[in-house]
């Protein structure tokens, strides 16, 4: 079977998949954006659909009030007779880790349920034959005392109904020395149980190793070659290859779902897109799982049809706005957006540069792509953005007939103006690849035009907008947004390409 990679472009860290009753459901992290945890569908491990998200309404999530960088990280989907978990670590949130079920995985999911005793982030949830559960995490503390300490990889036996630990937390297998163990899986094939970690931490340093051991709670003895998986010290087109969580192929075979980045230009030191799903295939030798590398093969090169993606949302259609791939900063997007009068229109309180911007968006998921919205903002300012975090963003601002291009970066921002006609404006985001050639471009980032009323207003190095620049565990968001009065949108259009 020939996989398209990534599996789900753009911003998907963190997956976690299973496989129930002959269909595949697959979750991601979502940090600080609204609705959380994206679910994906799928038959063949290869077509996927993104049917809706777990964390749907703010009091699942929590994250209001948590900073860049924390909220949502990195769910495991399990299924169980019958119903299917997501147990999930929101840090630096009071909500903690928290179990969410459902018996379909569109939704609507539970409000969540808080398991005491489990201080740390990538929970993993298992049942031995007993049924007893397993909560099985990496031990990095993000709140009060022990804040950034890390014990490593801990476990505990839990009660999933009372939500509580049904003891203190062990130590198990915490890798070969590597920094961060953390994302650990835990399974039961044959005579073994299985721990899958990462380890290295999540930037090119990633990779994946695995132990084995007689018990749910081991003793565990490490493969003699991990780490199994890693692409770190490769000039291979995938980097950053980890966090994985192992399934069953519709052959019969299987597979590791894991994150990694694109990264561009000759010295591959820039990825716009952050951290992606990828997939790739696992044998078997002498009882042990290995990996294959993780190899680039965009859609198109799978399957020509998928040559171009391309969404529009006519906002002439009310249902535009409860596509499941609309987010939203702390919030959720119908808090502030509404489709009315044949537009979607935002009532801006305040900049991009605010831990809450009244910006509503979609992840961009190719390298090659274009975006456009057309915008009026005769009364109010808004328009067309490209975000990473508060401090590393990009826009274009109609106010009237000015428009005004800026470029944030950590504090820094840089502005160009241009003046349109009254009424309605096309407002246009193009990201290109950087040049093939030597030089200072083809070190850089990818190269981002933005233009107003077909009037090009200034290009940018996208490198400031990477997830190595950021140094940000999301990705690019590009949408819609207002900063002051109320401005009103037609349309919103991407078109993207697989390079």
């Amino acid at each position: 079977m020939t996989f398209p990679n990534p599996l789900i472009p753009g911003f998907s860290p963190d997956p976690s998949v299973v496989l129930a009753d002959g269909v595949y459901y697959l979750v991601t992290s979502t940090f600080e954006y609204l609705p959380g945890i994206p679910v994906y569908r799928s038959t063949d491990l290869v077509t996927w659909t993104h049917i809706g998200n777990v964390a749907t309404r703010p009091e699942q999530a929590g994250v209001d009030d948590v900073t860049t960088g924390g909220g949502v990280w990195a769910p495991t989907i399990r299924y169980r007779d019958g119903v299917f978990y997501v147990i999930v670590t929101i840090a630096m949130s009071p909500r903690g880790c928290v179990v969410f079920t459902t018996t379909d995985p569109a939704g609507p999911w539970s409000d969540g349920i808080t398991i005491e005793g489990v201080d740390g982030i990538d929970p993993d949830l298992a049942w031995d034959e007993d049924g007893t559960a397993y909560v099985t995490f990496s031990g990095l503390s993000t709140s009060g005392e022990q804040m950034g300490q890390h014990p490593g990889i801990q476990q505990v036996r839990v009660d999933l109904a009372a939500g509580k630990a049904l003891e203190m937390p062990r130590s198990l297998w915490s890798g070969t020395g590597l920094k961060f163990p953390e994302a650990p899986h835990l399974y039961r094939r044959g005579d073994y149980w299985y721990l899958l970690i990462a380890e290295g931490g999540t930037e090119r340093g990633h990779s994946v190793s695995v132990a084995r051991g007689p018990a749910a709670e081991g003793p565990f003895e490490g493969h003699p070659a991990n780490p199994v998986l890693s692409a770190r010290s490769t000039s291979r087109p995938i980097q950053n290859t980890g966090h994985g969580d192992l399934v069953a192929t519709p052959a019969g075979g299987t597979a590791l779902v894991l994150l990694g980045v694109r990264p561009l230009g000759l010295t591959q030191s820039f990825s716009p897109l952050g951290r992606e799903t990828f997939i790739t295939p696992v044998s078997w030798d002498d009882g042990w799982p290995q990996p294959e590398p993780v190899r680039l093969a965009p859609r198109n090169a799978v399957d020509e049809r998928n040559a171009v993606d391309e969404e529009v949302f006519d906002f002439a259609d009310p249902s535009a706005l409860a596509d499941p791939g609309w987010l939203a900063v702390r919030t959720t997007p119908e808090s502030v957006a509404s489709v009315r009068d044949g537009r979607l229109a935002i009532t801006g309180q305040a900049g991009l540069g605010d831990p809450h911007p009244q910006f509503v968006g979609r992840r961009q998921r190719h390298l090659t792509a274009a975006v456009s919205a057309t915008v009026d903002a005769s009364s109010g300012a808004g328009g067309l953005a490209a975000r990473y975090d508060e401090e590393h963003w990009i826009c274009l601002e109609a106010r009237g007939t000015v428009v005004t291009a800026r470029a944030h970066v950590a504090g820094i921002t840089q502005s160009w103006q241009a003046t349109v006609p009254a009424g309605d404006v096309e407002l246009r985001l193009e990201m290109t690849l950087p040049s093939a050639g030597f030089g200072f471009v083809a070190m850089g980032g990818d190269r981002i035009r933005l233009l107003a009323a077909g009037t090009l207003v200034t290009e940018l190095d996208g490198r400031y907008w990477t997830s190595e620049t950021c140094a940000s565990f999301t990705g690019r968001v590009i949408g819609l947004y207002a900063s002051a009065g109320t401005v009103s949108f037609a349309d919103f259009r991407y078109r993207g390409a697989d390079a």
